[in-house]
């Protein structure tokens, strides 16, 4: 497994249970990733969301973008391009998909979205 590192708040660790996980992989789309990350934030809910950034070594300062304007994002930053695939398998371990329940902590979100940074409301 290639090193990287997560990021979170104590106040994302603190909150309620997520219902929806919005996991969005990343690579060199830095003005892309703000704009969904911004139409996230502004997306009226009723329920909790976790928003997790997978950046796969992006040259473009996607991570440190997603740390200086996004502190609620939880942030994987990988070591190298791992893919699409292995990318977003990361941040389902970090979910806790990999656990087999009832021993997953925190209790999963019964709900995962794979977003395109493209993607705006």
């Amino acid at each position: 497994m290639l090193p990287m590192s997560v990021a979170s708040t104590p106040e994302a660790a603190a909150a309620k249970p997520a219902v929806l996980a919005i996991v969005i992989l990343n690579y060199n789309t830095a003005a892309l990733l703000r704009g969904c990350l911004h139409s996230l934030r502004a997306s009226q809910h009723p329920f909790a969301v976790e928003t997790i950034v997978v950046d796969n070594a992006s040259s473009d300062g996607s991570a440190a973008l997603v740390r200086a304007e996004f502190p609620e994002v939880r942030l994987i930053a990988n070591a190298a391009n791992v893919g699409y695939s292995a990318g977003n398998n990361a941040a389902l371990r970090v979910l806790g998909f990999d656990q087999a329940p009832p021993h997953a902590a925190p209790p999963l979100p019964p709900y995962v979205l794979l977003l395109n940074p493209a993607t705006v409301r």
